[in-house]
């Protein structure tokens, strides 16, 4: 059973979606921790309900990033987390993390990568006027956006009016591939590792 951190710092659609999926299969991993930087996140609020424990801290009353990460890093270590899956989390992971946890940081970006890469991809879709987008799950380097690419899924937006109705079937995809692509890298590499 693979132990995961979920980080997120805001609503936490994805960790509730991976959670719900979790739930059905049980045998591959679990959430047992949420990060947040957003004490008052909703996100910490649904991790409090379910039981999962939690480390949320407010990143100002921190010098560097590499302060917060050394502290976060102590609960990783704490909760005997094996992969982080970001979910909204609205910080760049330094060295920090990404030196004890490399190719096991997760994350999706609304976009079919490398296109639209960083702050509001859906935003630079509409701007572009894509025909195409979709949502891109990926591995966490020291770039922004450039990990390696796990799974990928495309929608037709040329018929969507409105920025809402983008992003109501961006979440909906999002909600469903990234269980999917999480469970099944954790069963491969489960697999693996016990040949």
């Amino acid at each position: 059973m693979k132990r995961i951190a979920v980080f997120a710092s805001g609503t936490g659609s994805n960790f509730l979606a991976l959670n719900d999926a979790l739930n059905i299969d049980k045998s591959v991993a679990e959430i047992t921790l949420v990060v947040s930087d957003k004490p008052k996140s909703l996100v910490v609020k649904n991790a409090h309900k379910l039981n999962i424990n939690v480390f949320s801290f407010n990143p100002k009353e921190y010098k560097k990033r590499v302060e917060y990460e050394k502290n976060i890093l102590l609960k990783l270590i704490e909760n005997e987390i094996d992969f982080i899956v970001l979910a909204g989390y609205m910080r760049i992971i330094g060295k920090t993390l990404l030196s004890k946890f490399e190719k096991k940081i997760i994350n999706i970006h609304p976009s079919l990568l490398p296109s639209f890469k960083g702050i509001d991809a859906i935003g630079q879709a509409i701007d572009y006027k894509v025909k195409i987008t979709g949502v891109t799950i990926h591995y966490i380097d020291e770039g922004v956006d450039t990990g390696e690419i796990i799974a990928q899924q495309a929608i037709d937006i040329s018929s969507l009016n409105s920025r809402e109705e983008i992003e109501t079937e961006i979440h909906k995809i999002e909600h469903q591939l990234y269980p999917k692509a999480i469970i099944s890298l954790l069963e491969e590499k489960y697999e693996k590792s016990t040949d």
